[in-house]
């Protein structure tokens, strides 16, 4: 049997905590290490358990989420951090993201799937909350188009590699090339890796051999 997805859950409500840790232990893949209640916690907790998954409510007291969320990825730059939060506006969504966290769902979402949302950062992808709109300034493409670097990844996306090859073909962290990813379908307006596989070939972003 696979690894068991590690999971730590940081929120300063225990009823919220208890209540997503009871979700994710029904599932048989998710393993839920530790809880923490504000944003020093969740730093030291994660540093020690050191987690696939981090379950990161945005607005902590103490350290903010956002805050703590920035620290645990520079110390550890392989683990996700999926946002939970109430604020739908595009400008959490964008600092979040900013942070590198790998995806950005409601908590009080009526259709909230957190054991789907967990496995799909645990798999490198990045998820954004359906009901939320996409943040106004990564609508449509860039004035100066896509960065060298991502230039560079897309054209390994093209070639059908997974972001842990992309990650050692560039000598990259997975989360890294899963940000670099992400920042690219947003700048383009793009939503899957199927669209931006397309666009890039029809566009001629890369080369063809």
């Amino acid at each position: 049997m696979p690894d068991k997805i590690s999971v730590v859950l940081v929120d300063d409500h225990a009823l919220v905590r208890r209540g997503f840790r009871r979700l994710l232990e029904d599932a048989p893949d998710i393993e839920v290490l530790g809880e923490a209640s504000d944003g020093l916690e969740a730093v030291k907790m994660v540093r020690e358990l050191r987690p696939s998954v981090v379950l990161m409510d945005c607005a902590l007291p103490g350290a903010s989420g956002l805050t703590a969320t920035r620290e645990i990825l520079e110390a550890l730059p392989d683990t996700r951090v999926l946002m939970l939060s109430m604020h739908s506006e595009d400008t959490w969504v964008r600092k979040a993201l900013d942070t590198g966290a790998s995806g950005y769902v409601l908590k009080n979402a009526d259709d909230l799937n957190l054991v789907e949302a967990v496995r799909s950062v645990a798999a490198g992808d990045v998820v954004l909350d359906p009901s939320l709109e996409r943040p106004s300034n990564l609508k449509g493409e860039r004035d100066s188009g896509l960065t060298e670097r991502e230039l560079e990844i897309l054209q390994l996306i093209v070639a059908g590699k997974s972001n842990k090859e992309i990650a050692t073909d560039l000598d990259l962290s997975t989360n890294t090339v899963a940000v670099h990813r992400a920042n690219m379908m947003r700048a383009l307006g793009i939503h899957n890796t199927a669209e931006l596989v397309s666009y890039a070939i029809r566009t001629g972003l890369v080369n063809i051999t």
